[in-house]
Parts: structure tokens; C-alpha cells; sequence
């Protein structure tokens, strides 16, 4: 009786966080990119150093260790792995990546670039190895390589707040789930995608970068609470989460101060705010009793709003990415 109980008690579950929002997305779950960049045999048969055998600062003292004539004839050679090496230097990556790219991604210079899958992609406004301040756009569903337009438009308009200031970067560097399905339901991609945003942060560190105000939209957040115990930011804020995977900010284990927004108008309010059985992401990070520190985003409009030109959140936002809030 128990084991029934619970069973409907999970299907219940289930049919809440899905049909309470926008609906049942069909299809097969999202396949996750994992590995070394493509190309990587290539390198390896040069007697080059394993991709998957150095950490980020690993990557920076190889590359620190070369001639700058050696480092362009690798990025010439081997443009999609050093475009995909966390640690490598930046110039060198946006070099390697323009020429994998061919301008597809005009406004921005690319970080990286993975053509698996969907596709993954990371764009610069800005620069990030010598600004003062850096920020880091970590979207949710339904972004991906072909559909980069709203997380780049969330980076314009940041970038725009702190009037030039502060370097962006919209990181497209996971599978984000498609639609409102199980996979949006549940950590599996987030995790793969702490993993990759963990390592893309720490790439940050290792080139010299200042430490990063970290923004997790929707489904991000959900990335960024797995990563948070070991992400190298010093603001994690989440904007129209349906949770973080923790019961409240101290079960992050960050020293990053943690910041929440939610307008009224968001259809996020309508996920439960739960977790049973791998479903569901845990408490609102909004609610007092989560512990985050609260923004204002009452003139935000919708899921998608939180970075129009105007709005509280994003005078919010531009003030946290800039250090002016205590």
C-alpha cells in the first residue's frame, strides 16, 4: 500500500510540473554532448597534450609555456579544439573560433563553439581579461546554437546597464532541455551542465579573468544550484527559477552571495516547488525561508522579462555585476 502511495504520489507529481505550466513537450530526451572537442584525434596524433588529461590551469600553463608563433600555428591547425579549451588564452580561442564560425555570430566574439547536438556556443560582449567586472548569462530551455537570440539579448542589455563597464558572456555551454517535458523535470541535464559550467569558470580564472557575477535564468538556475558548491563567482543570481536543488542557500555550500528575482506575471510560479523521486527542483529560491537575498521585479514582464531596458531587476542586475551592492 505504501509503495502504491508513493507511486501516485510521483505520477501526481509529475503531471503537476508538467501540465501546470505550458504543457506535455513530446519526443525523446535531449542526448547530452560529453568528451573532448572535435578534432580532438588530430591534436592527440600531433603528440599534443590530452584535452581530457589537463584541468583548466593545466591548459593555461601549456599554452604560457609557447611561443607566441607556436600558439597561433596550433590555433591555425587545430582551430575547434584550442576554440574549446577552458584556460586557453581568450585572443587566441576568439582567433580559433572566428575561423570555425565563419561570422555566423555577428556582434560578438565567440569563446567557444561545439557543433555537436544542438550545438553549443559562447558569446563575448566585451572583454572579459581586462574588464574589472564580468558576468556570465546562463540560460534555460530551448537555447541552443541555432537559438541564441534571447540569451544574447539578455547580454546586450546588461552590458548596456553598466554602461560598457562590465564584460558579458552568454554561455550556451550545456543541453538545455526542449519544451516542458521530463527532462525539464528533472536534474539530468543540469548536472552535465554544472560539470561544464563549473570548468568554464574555473577557464575564467585560470586566464586572469575577475571573478564572475554568475545570472541562472529558468532551468539555468537549476545548473547553477548543482555547480554552486564548486563555481568560481561572486554572485550567483537566479531569475524565474523553478528551483535550485537545495532547501535553502546554505545547502549550496557557496561563499557566493545568492540573489533571487521573481515577477508576478511569471508562469514559473505555477511549477510545484517540490522534489520526490528525481522530480522537481526544491523550494522557491524567492521564499524568505530559501534565504537568497530578494530583488525587486515587480515591473519585470513574464518568464522572459527580467533584462528589459527600464525594469527594476535589471537596475538590479547591472548594480550586483558592477560590486555596488553590499
Amino acid at each position: 500500500m505504501r509503495r502504491l502511495t508513493r507511486t501516485l504520489i510521483t505520477t501526481a507529481l509529475v503531471t503537476a510540473v508538467i501540465a501546470g505550466t505550458a504543457g506535455w513537450a513530446s519526443g525523446r530526451g535531449q542526448e547530452i554532448v560529453t568528451g573532448p572537442p572535435v578534432g580532438t584525434e588530430g591534436w592527440r596524433s600531433a603528440g599534443l597534450p590530452d584535452p581530457e588529461g589537463m584541468d583548466p590551469a593545466g591548459v593555461a600553463r601549456f599554452f604560457a609555456g609557447l611561443k607566441p608563433v607556436q600558439r597561433k600555428a596550433l590555433a591555425l591547425a587545430h582551430p575547434t579544439v584550442v576554440g574549446n579549451l577552458d584556460g586557453a588564452p581568450l585572443e587566441l580561442r576568439y582567433a580559433a573560433n572566428a575561423r570555425t564560425t565563419r561570422g555566423e555570430f555577428e556582434g560578438a566574439r565567440v569563446l567557444a563553439y561545439d557543433p555537436r547536438g544542438r550545438g553549443q556556443v559562447t558569446l563575448v560582449y566585451g572583454d572579459p581579461a581586462r574588464a574589472e567586472h564580468v558576468a556570465v548569462i546562463v540560460p534555460g530551455s530551448d537555447v541552443d546554437a541555432g537559438h541564441v537570440r534571447s540569451v544574447a539579448a539578455m547580454a546586450r542589455s546588461l552590458r548596456e546597464a553598466t554602461g560598457g563597464r562590465t564584460a558579458v558572456i552568454a554561455w550556451v555551454g550545456y543541453t538545455t532541455p526542449v519544451g516542458v517535458g521530463v527532462d525539464a523535470a528533472t536534474g539530468r541535464l543540469a548536472e552535465a551542465g554544472a560539470a561544464r559550467l563549473t570548468r568554464f569558470a574555473d577557464g575564467l580564472a585560470a586566464v586572469g579573468a575577475a571573478e564572475p557575477a554568475v545570472f541562472c535564468h529558468s532551468y539555468g538556475s537549476v545548473v547553477c544550484g548543482l555547480a554552486a558548491h564548486a563555481l568560481k563567482a561572486k554572485d550567483l543570481v537566479v531569475l524565474g527559477s523553478p528551483g535550485m536543488r537545495a532547501d535553502n542557500v546554505a545547502d549550496l555550500g557557496t561563499s557566493a552571495r545568492v540573489w533571487a528575482a521573481k515577477d508576478p506575471t511569471d508562469w514559473i510560479d505555477r511549477v510545484p516547488h517540490v522534489e520526490l523521486a528525481g522530480l522537481g527542483h526544491g523550494p522557491d529560491p524567492t521564499d524568505p525561508d530559501f534565504g537568497a537575498r530578494r530583488i525587486p521585479a515587480a515591473d519585470a514582464d513574464g518568464h522572459g522579462g527580467y533584462f528589459a531596458a527600464g525594469t527594476s531587476s535589471l537596475r538590479a542586475f547591472a548594480a550586483i555585476a558592477e560590486g555596488d551592492v553590499r
